[in-house]
């Protein structure tokens, strides 16, 4: 029966099924076959979203959605090339520098492609970069924003093991930026060997002035953050402030915001956290039919009888990750394997906060990286070239998130340092 489960599920991929509906086609058919009766299904799906802090999810979704509405994209671009402009690649260095500020707004890999790519991705094309690293940059660098505080994946790792989210969002800071400033260098490396453009410096007024101008909409990551972290609401409250935040800031401030334009952005927010939510529904669902079939103490004896070295286990669950993450969507993953290796890893004595910034980032690389790579594909779509040329010119970039992988899983300081500061 197991087997059926899996191979219904790995056929629908294979023929281009979205992951939500493979899960629970696969679920169903192994249900068909079983003793267990189908009104399990709505029950499962049901008790998979109905946890209180998942409601910070389409209020952090439609927090970033008004934000866009409201000029961010081109503010903060703006800003990054005042600052980084006039060094050698300077255009490829403000597009990461743009991804990591705009990733502590909108908490998803997609949004930061499409948003920062629709414009810089053109604007590299122009200024004489070649369009597959233009992509590659674009896309790689998207990836710091699950990673950068509000992330969504971090809120789906909180919900299924109870850790503080204001934790895990704290925890991914250090990792973000040095993620970030690996990119940058990688970059600046490319950039100078391939002798691309810079810019004329800009005045300090000049950059003061570009600050400015995304100033309103950076503070909306340091009130959702210190806001969290200082007890003064809860992930889902902190979801609702950036909204009513975002309105204030796009009616009032930037004035590009529209009240017309607020039902479309509602509606395309309610079919984004839908999608996720059913997502996460089916997924609950075939990762309770994988606890009936006890395959979670099956993987996590198979990995204990391999070896009980720490380092070691590590590497081989790192590994297992990077494979899985190549194949299926972020949260998917997360909600089917998280609680189980999460078990493995603490019996070997490592942090559950450290082990869910590891399994995060992990399924982050995914994003960028064949056959499912939505980043990539994105990106694709923006520079109109293929795939494989964008996944190669990636290369580099996938070698700075495996380093800055290794050194999250063995130095623990790493992602725990600054959760210690503030809640020790």
């Amino acid at each position: 029966m197991t087997a059926l489960l899996f191979i219904v599920f790995l056929v629908l991929l294979a023929i281009g099924f979205p992951i939500a509906f493979a899960l629970g086609i696969s679920a169903f058919t192994y249900l068909l076959f079983s003793d267990i009766p189908l009104m399990v299904i709505p029950q499962k799906m049901y008790a998979g979203i109905d946890v209180f802090v998942l409601l910070s999810i389409p209020g952090f979704i439609l927090a970033g959605n008004l934000m866009n509405a409201s000029g961010i994209t081109g503010r903060i671009i703006n800003f990054c090339n005042a600052l980084l402009g006039h060094i050698r690649g300077g255009l490829g260095l403000a597009n990461v520098g743009a991804s990591m500020l705009f990733g502590g707004i909108s908490g998803t890999a997609i949004a930061d492609t499409a948003s920062i790519g629709s414009v810089m991705i053109p604007a590299m094309k122009k200024e004489g970069y070649d369009v597959p690293f233009s992509c590659a940059v674009t896309a790689s660098s998207s990836t710091i924003g699950p990673v950068i505080p509000p992330s969504l994946p971090m809120i789906i790792a909180a919900t299924l093991t109870g850790l503080s989210v204001g934790k895990l969002f704290v925890a991914g800071i250090v990792p973000g930026l040095l993620l970030g400033v690996g990119f940058m260098l990688i970059t600046y490396l490319i950039s100078v060997k391939r002798k691309y453009p810079k810019r004329p410096r800009k005045t300090f007024g000049f950059v003061f002035k570009s600050f400015f101008q995304a100033f309103w909409a950076l503070m909306m990551t340091v009130i959702i953050l210190f806001g969290i972290i200082g007890g003064v609401f809860t992930p889902t409250e902190a979801s609702i402030v950036a909204v009513i935040y975002a309105i204030a800031i796009g009616l009032w401030v930037y004035k590009e915001l529209k009240i017309k334009m607020i039902p479309a952005i509602l509606l395309q927010s309610a079919k984004t956290t839908a999608a996720l939510m059913v997502l996460v529904g089916f997924a609950n669902l075939f990762a309770w039919i994988m606890t009936v079939e006890e395959l979670p103490q099956l993987i996590a004896n198979s990995l204990l009888e391999l070896t009980s070295n720490k380092f070691m286990l590590l590497l081989l669950i790192n590994l297992l990750l990077i494979f899985v993450g190549a194949f299926m969507e972020t949260i998917a993953a997360l909600l089917i394997l998280f609680p189980v290796l999460l078990g493995v890893a603490v019996n070997v004595g490592v942090d559950p906060v450290q082990f869910a910034i590891i399994m995060v980032f992990n399924l982050v690389i995914g994003l960028t990286t064949p056959p499912v790579g939505v980043c990539l594909f994105v990106a694709s779509s923006i520079g109109g070239i293929s795939l494989e040329k964008i996944a190669v010119a990636g290369l580099p970039y996938l070698m700075v998130s495996i380093l800055v992988l290794l050194m999250i899983t063995y130095i623990p300081e790493v992602s725990l340092w600054l959760p210690g500061l503030f809640y020790e």
